[in-house]
C-alpha cells in the first residue's frame, strides 16, 4: 500500500535539499524557495506540476511504476533512496545492476554541467539514456528510440541509415568494434540475457555481424578519436573521454575538440546551430 504522508514528506525533503546549481539551473538573484520549486522538479521529472504537486500534498491516484522512476530520476536520488520511493509508493523497487537504467547522482551532476560540450549516458548495450543539448544537436536525439533500435550496436547492423553520421572509411571498423563488444556482453552476462537476445535479433537482421561474429574477435578498444558527418557543419573529429558507474554499468561519454583545430571551429559552430533548431 502506497504510504502518502511519508511519500509527500520525502519528496519535500529532497526537493529542499536541491539546489539549482545542482541540477544546471541558473539560481537567480531573487530566488526565495529552499531548495527547488515544484515546477522546476516537475520539469525535471517530465510531468505537469499539478501532477507533482498532488504527491506533495498527499493527493491524487498512486504513482506507476513509471512514474516513480522518472521522479527517483528527476530528483538525483541515490539507489538506496530511489529504492525508499518506490516502497513509499507501494512497489517493489527495480533491480540493481547492469539492468538499472537509473542514472546516479554523481554521473547526472558532471552531465548537467556540460551545457556547452557535446555529452551523453549510455548503458552497456549503448543505449542512451540522457544527452546534452549539444550532444543532441551532434547526433540526434538517440532517447527516442524504442525496442532493440534503442542500442546503437543493434542499430548499426539492422539500420543502414545508422551509419550515415560516420565517414563511410570508418565503417569497417566501426562493424568489427561493435561485434566485438557485443559478443563480449553475450560472454559476460550469458544465455537469456538482455545482451543475448539482443545479438539474435541482430545476427538475424545482419549477413555482415553474422560473417564477423564467426571471426570471435573480443577486446577491441575504440579509437580516442572519433569521427563524425555532421549534415549541417561536415566532418567533425572528436576526442571521446569516457567515465565508468562500475555499479550500474554506465557510461558518460564526453566529445571535445582540440582548441584551433578547424572541428573546434565546427562545434562551436554547431552550438549555434543546434540552439537556433531547439
Amino acid at each position: 500500500m502506497i504510504d502518502r504522508p511519508g511519500l509527500a514528506e520525502f519528496l519535500r525533503s529532497r526537493r529542499h535539499a536541491m539546489q539549482p546549481q545542482d541540477v544546471g539551473l541558473p539560481r537567480g538573484a531573487r530566488r526565495r524557495t529552499a531548495g527547488l520549486r515544484r515546477e522546476e522538479v516537475a520539469a525535471l521529472c517530465h510531468m505537469s506540476t499539478d501532477y507533482y504537486a498532488r504527491l506533495e500534498r498527499e493527493r491524487g491516484p498512486r504513482p506507476s511504476e513509471q512514474m516513480v522512476a522518472a521522479i527517483a530520476q528527476g530528483l538525483h536520488l541515490t539507489l538506496d533512496e530511489r529504492d525508499h520511493l518506490f516502497r513509499l509508493a507501494g512497489h517493489q523497487p527495480p533491480l540493481r545492476g547492469a539492468l538499472s537504467e537509473h542514472i546516479s547522482p554523481g554521473l547526472l551532476r558532471i552531465l548537467d554541467r556540460l551545457a556547452d560540450t557535446p555529452a551523453e549516458i549510455v548503458t552497456e548495450l549503448g543505449e542512451t539514456l540522457r544527452q546534452t543539448p549539444l550532444g543532441v544537436a551532434l547526433t540526434g536525439d538517440a532517447t527516442a528510440y524504442t525496442g532493440p533500435s534503442r542500442s546503437i550496436g543493434y542499430r548499426w547492423f539492422a539500420d543502414p541509415d545508422g551509419r550515415a553520421l560516420y565517414p563511410p572509411e570508418d565503417h569497417a571498423a566501426l562493424s568489427r568494434l561493435y561485434a566485438s563488444h557485443l559478443r563480449r556482453l553475450v560472454t559476460l552476462r550469458g544465455p537469456g540475457s538482455r545482451a543475448a537476445r539482443l545479438a539474435d535479433l541482430a545476427l538475424a537482421a545482419s549477413p555482415e555481424l553474422r560473417r564477423l561474429w564467426e571471426t570471435h574477435e573480443v577486446g577491441l578498444r575504440p579509437e580516442e578519436v572519433k569521427r563524425f558527418v555532421h549534415p549541417q557543419v561536415g566532418l567533425l573529429e572528436l576526442h571521446c573521454q569516457t567515465m565508468v558507474d562500475p555499479e550500474q554499468s554506465h557510461l558518460l561519454l564526453v566529445y571535445t575538440a582540440v582548441p584551433g583545430t578547424e572541428s573546434y571551429e565546427k562545434l562551436q559552430l554547431l552550438a549555434v546551430v543546434g540552439a537556433h533548431a531547439g
